[in-house]
């Protein structure tokens, strides 16, 4: 079952999947190791690295998701709420099947969150729990106070995630809009790439307001009334 700490985030579309995560060829690798992860196979510790917007969020609330409709406990860290988290949540997270830490990054440098990330890992050593992490750095990048933590971070499996071009993120936009049931004609895609932030972050946040102003206002996707809902978003 699902950690009643922390809830898997849902988005308006459904939950993040492997179905609707766009791979391209650079990628194929990682995304294969976390699919295992998610069916309970593979390597027990995983770190992905990447900058913002390569989709390791996506990917790490995917493997969650298919290990929980397995019927296996899973466990979510979003370390980017750190501030407004105790490190006593990873106690315990253990017993979990799969873990979850996401921007771990965010917690280097502080040692209480360190010495409890360290102490996850070496119980889930002891047992059958799986670590899937995500961080914008590689281990050695980390600034840690602590070098057995930096040590334990490159136990398994290290990934790097590579950025989409352009090419590619029209690809995922088309994909990411046929999942939500919008078409999305090539030259609305294209003319988002050209007048908005380039980020997958930011594209996803734009298609989502485009579908809500779609659907209320019972409008195709056009470059037209793309501007009128986007007018003062777009450079």
């Amino acid at each position: 079952m699902v950690t009643q700490q922390l809830p898997l985030p849902i988005g308006e579309y459904g939950a993040p999947s492997f179905e609707n995560y766009y791979l391209a060829d650079t990628n194929r690798e990682p995304v294969a190791a976390v699919e295992r992860c998610g069916r309970g196979e593979g390597e027990r510790f995983l770190y992905l690295w990447g900058p913002a917007g390569v989709g390791k969020t996506h990917l790490l609330l995917a493997a969650c998701q298919a290990a929980a409709q397995r019927g296996e406990r899973v466990a979510y860290v979003p370390l980017k709420r750190a501030d407004t988290l105790a490190p006593e949540i990873l106690r315990g997270l253990e017993a979990a099947a799969l873990v979850a830490i996401d921007d771990i990054d965010r917690i280097a440098g502080c040692r209480y969150w360190e010495e409890s990330l360290l102490h996850l890992y070496n119980l889930s050593r002891e047992g059958p729990s799986q670590l899937l992490l995500a961080s914008a750095k590689k281990p050695s990048g980390l600034c840690l106070l602590l070098p057995d933590l930096r040590s334990r971070l490159g136990w398994g499996l290290v990934y790097q995630l590579q950025p989409l071009d352009d090419h590619q993120k029209h690809a995922a936009l088309k994909l990411q809009a046929a999942k939500r049931g919008m078409e999305l004609p090539d030259e609305v895609a294209a003319f988002l790439l050209r007048h908005s932030d380039r980020d997958m972050h930011s594209l996803s946040d734009l298609l989502a307001q485009l579908e809500r102003a779609s659907m209320a206002a019972q409008r195709r996707l056009t470059i037209p009334f793309v501007r009128q809902v986007l007018g003062i978003q777009l450079r």
